[in-house]
C-alpha cells in the first residue's frame, strides 16, 4: 500500500476515494490486530497511516484547485 504521490495523482477522483476508503478499513483492521496482540509487523501501521495521509492530501489538493474555489 506504499503508493507514491505521483501514482496517486494519476488516479481519477473515484479511484482515489476508493483508495482512501480501502486504506481506512485496512488501518482499522491493523489497529484492532495490534490491540489484541495478533499483529506481528507493527511497521505496517505506520506505513498504512502515511499512505492514507498521502491520499487524503492529494484529495484535498484537488478539492482546493476545483474551479468553484478559484475566487479565493
Amino acid at each position: 500500500m506504499a503508493d507514491r504521490a505521483a501514482d496517486l495523482r494519476d488516479l481519477s477522483d473515484a479511484e482515489l476515494a476508493e483508495r482512501i476508503t480501502t486504506s481506512r478499513r485496512e488501518l482499522f483492521g491493523l489497529r484492532f490486530q495490534n490491540a489484541t496482540g495478533e499483529l506481528e509487523n507493527t511497521a505496517g501501521l505506520r506505513a498504512n497511516r502515511r499512505a492514507l495521509a498521502r491520499a487524503l492530501t492529494i484529495a484535498r489538493e484537488r478539492e482546493l484547485s476545483a474551479p468553484e474555489n478559484k475566487e479565493l
